[in-house]
């Protein structure tokens, strides 16, 4: 099997190296996932910002749910990296493990109220609907 090799960290753009300083303080070193993004600078920026905004602290939505549908999302895209690293999130931010793990299947956990079940299928609508 091939490897993909990355080029060295200062061949990256500035806001790239950025990103990679925030990763290194917080997980201990850069992870795999960044520096394949990172490869593509504009598509590196483009889903920092969108991350961004839709995690803002003035979101009308709480951050465990936010996070939550970031998990969602990533299942249902079947990125395993991406559930992982959320699904720690959404342990951090004090979600019950057990609605973490019921995650999949919301609609029938009593774990989930309406709001967020309603966040849930959106996300999910808009997820899995053609481009």
């Amino acid at each position: 099997m091939a490897r993909i090799t990355t080029p060295p960290e200062h061949r990256f753009p500035w806001y790239v190296r950025l990103f990679f300083w925030n990763q290194r303080r917080r997980y201990g070193a850069v992870l795999e996932p960044a520096r394949l993004w990172g490869r593509s600078p504009s598509v590196f920026a483009a889903l920092a910002l969108l991350f961004g905004a839709l995690d803002r602290r003035r979101s009308p939505l709480p951050a465990a749910l936010r996070a939550l549908l970031t998990v969602r999302v990533s299942q249902l895209n079947w990125c395993a990296f991406c559930v992982d690293i959320n699904g720690a999130r959404v342990l951090k931010l004090g979600v019950d493990e057990h609605k973490l793990a019921d995650l999949a299947a919301f609609r029938d956990s009593p774990r989930f109220d309406a709001r967020e079940k309603a966040a849930l299928e959106y996300a999910e609508a808009v997820t899995l609907s053609d481009p």
